[in-house]
C-alpha cells in the first residue's frame, strides 16, 4: 500500500511539473509571436533567426505541445522505458550546458 502511494505521489509530482513546463512554454511562446516586447532583437545575433517568431512558434508548439502530451501521459498512467532515459537524456543536457562557455552579453 505504501508502495502505490508512493508511485502516485511521484505520478503527480511528475505531471504538476510537466504542466507547469507546459504553461511556461505556452506563455512564452505567446509572448514572442506577440512581438516580444522588451526583448532585444540583438540577442539573435549569431542565429539564424531575424526576428522572434520561429523561435516563439518552435516553443509553443513543439515544447509546449510535447510538455502537455508527457503530462497527459504521466496522468493516464503511461509508462516507458524510453522515460528514464529521456530524463537521463535531459539531466545530461543541463549538465553539459552548464559547463559550456558563455558569451558577453551584447551591449556591455
Amino acid at each position: 500500500m505504501i508502495a502505490e502511494a508512493h508511485l502516485t505521489a511521484v505520478r503527480y509530482s511528475l505531471g504538476g511539473l510537466l504542466a507547469f513546463g507546459a504553461l511556461n512554454a505556452l506563455g512564452g511562446g505567446y509572448y514572442g509571436l506577440t512581438g516580444a516586447v522588451g526583448v532585444p532583437t540583438e540577442w539573435l545575433a549569431g542565429s539564424p533567426f531575424v526576428d522572434y517568431f520561429v523561435p516563439s512558434l518552435i516553443l509553443l508548439v513543439v515544447v509546449g505541445g510535447s510538455f502537455i502530451a508527457a503530462a497527459i501521459a504521466v496522468f493516464i498512467r503511461y509508462v516507458s522505458s524510453m522515460q528514464p532515459a529521456t530524463a537521463i537524456a535531459g539531466l545530461l543536457i543541463l549538465i553539459l550546458g552548464s559547463q559550456s562557455p558563455r558569451r558577453e552579453r551584447i551591449g556591455r
